[in-house]
């Protein structure tokens, strides 16, 4: 699954300057914590009551293993007018233990008949027998009692008629909707499982452990299509015009991968090398912009067969843009859908950064395939084996397949970005215990996505490319289609030697090959497993300080934490529990020799082999920790830069910025030594190194904006115009260029128009001016088009025409651009309409409300209209969002983040606490 707020309309950033914040996230962090199992099962010894008053058999939250699941036979009737369906299933499992009761998951599903048929009645065709069917709605849970036990190492079939509606929101089987050229709206069924909502579709054993195969039918109307995971095998006409299609049965697989959709999109198809049929779907006004996704998920699926010497197992993959998704994207095995905006790519409306977003989300899940679908992890404490994996496997195979995107210098921002939260102590381990349904997708953030992604790309530059991958192909073709936990993964890449590298002598071969830095590893006894447990099993993040004194470098490592300084009371105890071993890289003045050293302690002296005027740890950022150089080391990094800013690497300058502020948010560093830092940029060559620099000395503007803190607005209002006017002058109205060229004329050119620098918004509106005269039909280049946009929208007559272009627009890119162009508008009333029309969910689709509020909150004007508007409208809120979804996060953080005082930090814990308080009332 893909994160939606992994591209929200802007990134949500934690003040570096800030404490106060910091706080705030702190608070909010603390709060929504507290409540997510209370309304489960507290006596250990009680066993709970049924709906129905009767004693209910199980007092789990997870299912008793007694009862395995092999086979499902499905059979889902959507009605797409009445808004429901009817299905009913048959299931085959094993016993491994007597029982008289069979416990499986259910959600708001109505049951209306259950039967069980021992093997032998099946396979003489008798009648099944009734079972009598109890409800645990607390725990999501049926239980089925059986008139006799059944017994161990036998076969039963369990089958179940049923009936529901479809659901309103994003989960389980729902309802979604789009609007066509000529404005009718259509509706489509389809669904969405992970984590814990197949549940909601069919009664089953909804835990990843539990894996089966399922053979599905669908019933539908001829004007219709119907999906699934497998392709479809026959199509059967019953009375009434209605078709009925029977799928192949699928690979053994859990429960969260089953898909199916009824829909009447259209598609265009390929064939992979290895003679996969690969076909992307959209609605039919949408299908000319699915060629990109095709083109790329042809090379990417090559690639992965390749890469994991495994081949792809289904004979067909579909991906599928959907009106209506929650999340960017989810891994259905064989049929994975998307948001529009991580499928479809317009040419004529998708800019550069579109392009990089949709090929990273198509490699994300595609990825998944491997890791997630062929290999599960065993539970959801273990997800960041699928998501961390799939994160960090789009580095590597945007890398391979479309080296033009330059994602690797991008992926120095996957890992800034977690960082951010990793650094607070209210942070979390990559893998914790969660049990609750709302613990579990509470899991499901940049934790488990992004420091997953970034400890793995770590762990390879540790190991070497080569030792990396042997490793994770050893790992996945040991536990194909099966489960697996950390400890699998970290085996398998301690011993990478696959059967076909050992000689007739049972030697690895492969070793024999290893660099003289993995031998010199092995001398020092590093073993993997040791190493990343201290990475996975607690939280945080390390700081490395660095003291030279001549050729001696005195190293110490330390607990980075924003918001807890070294005079709190805590500080020593959230320093002593911690203790990374870190693999260091580092680099000098001297030499372009990368050296390398573990540290295992929290203190240590390395010698350096010749006198040196500067070093500089974490070579090309490869590394999960911050570097805070003592005495002299910033001053003379900082020289460097200024008087010949080549000799250290692009990533490396990267990183100084990054390191430099994050010290400054944690009272390490002054802000003077951080703006002293960003002098050289003017010389810059790297558009990311730029891009970098610019992005805090941009958030530290809108802050002091947002305060109304006008002298020191204005006056770095001018310096960055004065200091930057050099660059900004270069940049082009065009779409030309590198990948980085473009995002940097983005991003230059939208900063220059936000502070109203006169060419710039000249130049936007002159463009909006001819584009609207010529009624929308002039190209405008995609790179500007936002900044274009924005600017129209200052007008009444722009900011009416934009809505009206919204609401008719067949371009999902085009969508998000206008969206974020009319939520720049100074007028809270016009601020106010957006919300209303988010709230309503038509114009503005309600899976973009999260980013709508977090887009209007971010201004001067509108930075208080949402926050009212979340607090006063908070119950309605988690009507149409769960409280653990990514909405309500993107929600909280993107009306909060931009708050900086005491007072404001103070509204928000009093609103969060009385929200709690009323909820454990309810208890």
């Amino acid at each position: 699954m893909v994160n939606s707020h992994r591209k929200p309309m802007f990134t949500i950033h934690t003040g570096f300057y800030c404490l106060v914040a910091i706080l705030l996230q702190i608070c909010i962090c603390s709060q929504f914590s507290v409540p997510s199992s209370h309304h489960f099962t507290e006596d250990p010894g009680a066993f709970p009551v049924a709906s129905n008053g009767e004693p209910f058999p199980w007092q789990e939250l997870r299912l008793p293993n007694v009862v395995i699941p092999l086979h499902y036979d499905l059979f889902v009737h959507p009605n797409l007018t009445s808004l429901d369906f009817v299905a009913s299933e048959k299931i085959e499992v094993l016993v491994s233990n007597a029982t008289q009761f069979i416990i499986l998951h259910s959600k708001d599903l109505e049951i209306t008949n259950a039967t069980l048929q021992s093997e032998e009645d099946s396979r003489y065709m008798k009648s099944g027998k009734e079972l009598k069917v109890l409800s645990y709605p607390a725990h999501q849970q049926i239980a089925l009692l059986v008139p006799e036990k059944l017994m161990p190492h036998l076969k039963y079939y369990v089958a179940i008629d049923f009936q529901a509606r479809l659901s309103d929101g994003f989960k389980g089987f729902y309802k979604s909707t789009y609007r066509t050229l000529g404005g009718e709206t259509r509706i489509l069924a389809v669904t969405d499982f992970e984590p814990t909502q197949a549940r909601m579709a069919f009664p089953c054993f909804d835990e990843p452990l539990f894996k089966a195969n399922f053979s599905i039918k669908i019933r539908r109307e001829s004007g219709h299509t119907a999906l699934s995971n497998m392709p479809k095998v026959k199509t059967i006409e019953l009375e009434g015009g209605l078709l009925e299609d029977h799928f192949e049965t699928t690979v053994k697989m859990s429960t969260y991968l089953v898909a199916y959709i009824v829909c009447d999109f259209h598609s265009v198809s390929g064939i992979t090398s290895s003679g996969v049929k690969v076909s992307i779907y959209a609605s039919p006004d949408k299908r000319n912009q699915t060629h990109y996704a095709l083109q790329a998920s042809l090379k990417l699926l090559d690639f992965y067969e390749k890469y994991f010497d495994i081949n792809y197992p289904l004979p067909k993959l579909d991906l599928i843009a959907i009106p209506d998704f929650a999340s960017g994207a989810m891994e259905n095995w064989g049929l994975i859908t998307y948001r529009e905006t991580s499928l479809l790519f317009d040419p004529k409306t998708s800019s550069a950064s579109d392009k990089l977003w949709v090929t990273r989300v198509i490699a994300h899940e595609m990825a998944h395939q491997w890791f997630g679908n062929l290999v599960t992890m065993e539970w959801w404490n273990d997800i960041w084996l699928n998501e961390g994996f799939a994160n960090y496997m789009e580095l590597i195979a945007v890398n391979a397949t479309y080296p033009e995107l330059q994602f690797d210098d991008h992926f120095l921002d996957v890992c800034f970005e977690v960082i951010t939260k990793d650094s607070l102590n209210s942070s979390r381990p990559i893998s914790k215990p969660a049990e609750t349904p709302t613990q579990i997708q509470e899991m499901f953030d940049e934790v488990s996505y992004n420091k997953g992604a970034c400890i793995l790309n770590m762990l390879k530059d540790f190991l070497g490319e080569e030792k990396f991958q042997k490793g994770i192909i050893q790992y996945l073709k040991k536990f194909s289609y099966r489960n697996a936990k950390n400890d699998d993964l970290w085996n398998s890449l301690s011993n990478s030697c696959l059967e076909s590298d050992f000689t007739s002598g049972g030697v690895c071969h492969s070793d024999s090959k290893m660099t003289n830095n993995m031998l010199t590893f092995l001398g020092e006894n590093a073993e993997v497993k040791e190493m990343m447990t201290t990475w996975t099993l607690q939280k945080g993040i390390p700081l490395l300080v660095v003291k030279q004194d001549g050729r001696s470098l005195r190293l110490q490592q330390e607990h980075f934490l924003q918001g807890v300084f070294q005079e709190d009371p805590e500080w020593r105890a959230l320093q002593e529990r911690y203790l990374w071993h870190i693999p260091l890289t580092y680099c000098t003045s001297s030499s372009n020799v990368i050296h390398r050293h573990i540290l295992k302690s929290k203190t240590d002296i390395l010698d350096l082999p010749e006198k040196t005027s500067w070093v500089k740890f974490n070579v090309d950022s490869n590394g999960y920790y911050i570097v805070h150089y003592e005495g002299h080391g910033w001053d003379q990094l900082i020289t460097q830069l200024n008087q010949n800013h080549t000799l250290l690497r692009p990533k490396d300058r990267i990183g100084l910025i990054h390191d430099v502020f994050q010290l400054v948010g944690a009272g390490r560093l002054t802000l003077d030594k951080a703006l002293d830092m960003t002098h050289y940029l003017k010389h810059e060559t790297s558009s990311p190194a730029l891009l970098k620099g610019l992005s805090y000395l941009e958030l530290f503007y809108h802050m002091m904006d947002r305060r109304n803190i006008s002298d020191v607005s204005e006056n770095l209002k001018r310096y960055l115009l004065q200091y930057f006017k050099p660059v900004i002058d270069r940049q082009s109205w065009s779409d030309e260029g590198s990948v980085w060229d473009r995002m940097l004329r983005s991003a230059l050119l939208k900063l220059a128009c936000d502070l109203n620098h006169a060419p710039c918004i000249q130049k936007a509106a002159e463009l909006f001016s001819q584009w609207m005269e010529s009624s929308g039909k002039l190209n405008i280049p995609t790179d500007v088009l936002k900044i274009v946009y924005s600017v129209g929208a200052q007008t009444t007559t722009g900011w009416n025409y934009l809505l009206e272009l919204y609401e008719l627009s067949m371009s999902s890119a085009e969508k998000y651009k206008i969206l974020y162009a009319l939520s720049t508008s100074k007028h809270q009333e016009k601020l106010q309409k957006l919300i209303e029309l988010g709230m309503e969910g038509k114009v503005i689709k309600t899976q973009d409300l999260a980013a709508l509020l977090h887009a209007i909150a971010r201004r001067p004007k509108g930075q208080q209209l949402a926050w009212d508007f979340v607090r006063e409208n908070w119950t309605h809120l988690l009507k149409k969002f769960d409280l653990g979804s990514f909405a309500i996060r993107i929600i909280i953080s993107g009306t909060t983040s931009h708050f900086s005082s005491k007072d404001k930090l103070q509204e928000v814990c009093d609103f969060l606490m009385l929200t709690i308080s009323k909820k454990m009332s309810k208890l």
